[in-house]
């Protein structure tokens, strides 16, 4: 299912327009991406929950070369899911 089969999708099962679905689902992914962004954690119970990660730096190796690469320590968006979504994955 891509963007648009779901903003159809969850406009149908609201009873809203797409475009009102459309903007409901980008206003979400936005407040998620700012929150995740500033360090706060974001939980939807039983669904999933989003959080930044602090990675630390390793040495890696360049497949083609075999070279090692300094990687840096950065962060990265952690996503677990909840409950709910794994049930409906062993449907």
């Amino acid at each position: 299912m891509n963007k648009g089969e779901l903003v159809a999708a969850m406009a149908e099962k609201a009873g809203v327009s797409q475009k009102d679905a459309g903007a409901c689902l980008d206003a979400m992914f936005e407040t998620i991406a700012e929150q995740v962004g500033s360090g706060n954690e974001v939980a939807i119970t039983g669904w999933l929950k989003a959080e930044r990660a602090n990675t630390s730096a390793r040495v890696a190796r360049n497949p083609q070369t075999g070279a090692e690469i300094q990687v840096p320590a950065g962060t990265r968006t952690k996503l677990t899911v909840g409950s709910k979504l794994k049930a409906a994955g062993k449907s």
